[in-house]
C-alpha cells in the first residue's frame, strides 16, 4: 500500500467491530474483520479486557493477529473496575464489563465516526451509545441461526410461564423454527429466573430487534428452517419487527495463531492412515475432572482406534482460580498407569492446546469428539469431519440437539448430566468411538458431513449464497462511507 492509498484508508469511515471478551467471540469477529478488510473496508476492532481470569491468552492471540493483519486497526478500551456481581454465572461479568465500558466506547466512536458498529450478543449495552450517536448498529451472531431463533423467542417464553427452566426437568421447550429440546439443555444462566444473569440474557434477547440486522456465522443451507422462520418474523414477540438476517458463513480461522506446538501434532498425523484418527478437543475453557480423564483414556484404549487427544488440567477447587489459565497437565498423574506406553504409535496425547483447525483439515483425521462450540462445529463441517457431541457449557447442549435432530451431523455421547458434569463411562467412550469409525451408521454420518462440507464451500465461492449476501452488505456500507 503506497502513501496515497494509506491516506485514503485513514480518511474513510471505518466499520467498527465490538466483540465481547471471550476467545470464541474474539476469534469469530476478527475473521469477520479480515473479510471486510479484504473487500476494501477500513476496519477497527474494539477490544475490552476480560473481567475474569488470566488475560495472557487473549493478549498473545491479539499480538499475533495484529502483526498478521496490518489492514485492520485495534483499539483497546480503558480498563474498567467491575464490582462483584450477585450471579454465579460468568456471563453476568461479561454483560457488566461491556456496560461499564460504554463511556470509553462513546468517546472512541464520537471521534471515529464509523459507518456502522457491529456488536455481538453480550455487547447489547453498546446499542444505547449507537442510538445516541446515530451510528447504525448490527449484530454479529457468533452462534448458529437456531440459537438466534431461540433467543429471539425467549421474551415470548418468559411471558408464557413463571416456571424456571431448572424446574422443568426433561419437559420440552418449544420455539418456532427449531427442534424442541429438554429444558435441562438450555443455557445454564437461564435455569433460575431470580439469578441476575437470567435478566441480562432476557434484556439482550429483547435488544436483538433494536439492531439493523443480524450477520450470522452460518450458511442458509445448513439451517434453512431456522433462517426462514426468523426472516418470516415468527420468532420475535408479537408486534416487534424482525431485522434482516444475513447468513455470511462459515467464517472459520484462516490460520492458527497460538502456541508453537503445531509441528508435533501434524508430523504425527502425517504418519497415520487417511481418515483413521479420532481427534478429541473441548474448546478453550472446556475442562474435565481427573475421574473423567481416566474414563476417556480407558475408553480410547479399549476402542482400539487411533486418536489424538488434547488433555488439559482438571478445574481448580479454588473458586478464585475458576477462570485462571490451568497449569500444564501432569500426564503421569492424570492418565492410567502405562496408558501412554500401551497406546504408543496409535495414539498421541498433547498437553493443553493443539492447532484445531489444522488438525481437522488433515487427511488422517476421520472423527471429532467436540464440545459443540459453534466455531468448532463449523471447522469440522468445513473439513468434512463427522462429530461425536459432548457438550460442556454455554449453548453447547442446545447445539448438540440441533446437530443431532435437525442437521443430522453429530451423534451424542451419553452420560454427561444437565450441567455437563456427569461422568461418561469408558464403555460409552469406546462404543461411540468404534461406532463413529467402523459402523454403517458412522459411514452414513460421514457422507452427510461431506455433503454439508460441499454446501459450505459452495456458499463461500463467487456467486455462492453467503458470498453474494456479504458482497451486497459491504457495497451498501461502502456507499454510505463515501457519501
Amino acid at each position: 500500500m503506497d502513501a496515497g492509498d494509506a491516506a485514503t484508508t485513514r480518511a474513510r469511515k471505518p466499520v467498527v467491530l465490538y466483540p465481547s471478551p471471550g476467545m470464541g467471540h474474539l476469534v469469530s469477529m476478527i475473521e469477520l474483520g479480515k473479510v471486510f478488510a479484504a473487500r476494501g473496508l477500513a476496519v477497527t476492532v474494539v477490544v475490552v479486557d476480560p473481567p475474569y481470569g488470566n488475560t495472557g491468552a487473549t493478549g498473545a492471540f491479539l499480538s499475533g493477529v495484529t502483526a498478521a493483519n496490518p489492514a485492520m486497526t485495534f483499539h483497546r478500551l480503558p480498563k474498567v473496575e467491575v464490582p462483584p456481581v450477585a450471579s454465579k454465572h460468568h456471563e453476568s461479568l461479561t454483560f457488566e464489563v461491556t456496560r461499564l465500558s460504554n463511556p470509553g466506547l462513546r468517546d472512541f466512536l464520537a471521534g471515529a465516526s464509523p459507518v456502522v458498529l457491529i456488536i455481538d450478543f453480550f455487547c447489547n449495552a453498546a446499542l444505547d451509545v449507537a442510538d445516541e450517536l446515530g451510528v447504525p448498529a448490527y449484530m454479529f451472531y457468533t452462534s448458529g441461526a437456531e440459537i438466534l431463533a431461540f433467543f429471539l423467542y425467549l421474551p415470548v417464553l418468559h411471558a408464557q410461564t413463571t416456571a424456571n427452566f431448572g424446574e422443568m426437568g426433561e419437559e420440552l421447550v418449544h420455539a418456532p423454527g427449531i427442534p424442541s429440546f429438554p429444558a435441562t439443555h438450555s443455557v445454564l444462566p437461564l435455569m433460575e429466573r431470580d439469578d441476575p444473569a437470567y435478566g441480562e440474557f432476557l434484556k439482550a434477547s429483547a435488544d436483538l430487534c433494536r439492531t439493523r440486522g443480524f450477520l450470522v456465522n452460518t450458511f442458509r443451507s445448513l439451517e434453512p428452517r431456522a433462517v426462514e422462520t426468523i426472516a418470516a418474523g415468527s420468532c420475535a414477540p408479537p408486534g416487534v419487527s424482525t431485522p434482516p438476517v444475513y447468513c455470511i458463513g462459515p467464517l472459520i480461522k484462516s490460520a492458527e495463531v497460538g502456541e508453537n506446538r503445531s509441528e508435533e501434532c501434524l508430523a504425527w498425523l502425517d504418519t497415520q492412515p487417511n481418515g483413521s484418527v479420532v481427534f478429541l478437543c473441548f474448546g478453550s475453557i472446556g475442562l474435565f475432572s481427573a475421574e473423567q480423564i481416566k474414563e476417556v483414556a480407558a475408553g480410547l484404549e479399549a476402542s482400539g482406534q487411533r486418536f489424538l487427544w488434547v488433555v488439559r488440567s482438571p478445574p481448580s477447587d479454588d473458586p478464585a482460580k475458576k477462570f485462571d489459565k490451568p497449569p500444564e497437565p501432569d500426564l503421569d498423574t492424570l492418565l492410567p498407569k502405562g496408558f501412554l506406553e500401551r497406546t504408543k504409535g496409535r495414539g498421541l496425547v498433547v498437553k493443553s492446546w493443539a492447532p484445531q483447525r489444522d488438525v481437522l483439515a488433515h487427511a488422517a483425521v476421520g472423527g471429532f469428539v467436540t464440545h459443540c462450540g459453534w466455531n468448532s462445529v463449523l471447522e469440522s463441517i468445513v473439513a468434512g469431519v463427522p462429530m461425536l457431541a459432548w457438550p460442556l457449557y454455554a449453548e453447547q447442549r442446545m447445539n448438540r440437539v440441533f446437530l443431532e435432530k435437525e442437521m443430522r451431523l453429530a451423534v451424542a455421547v451419553e452420560g454427561y448430566d444437565d450441567v455437563g458434569e456427569g461422568t461418561v463411562k469408558e464403555e460409552e467412550v469406546a462404543a461411540k468411538v468404534r461406532w463413529l469409525m467402523e459402523s454403517d451408521g458412522g459411514r452414513a454420518l460421514l457422507e452427510r458431513t461431506l455433503a454439508a462440507m460441499r454446501r459450505a464451500k459452495a456458499a463461500l465461492r463467487d456467486g455462492g449464497e453467503s458470498e453474494v449476501t456479504l458482497a451486497r452488505l459491504v457495497e451498501s456500507w461502502r456507499e454510505a462511507a463515501s457519501a
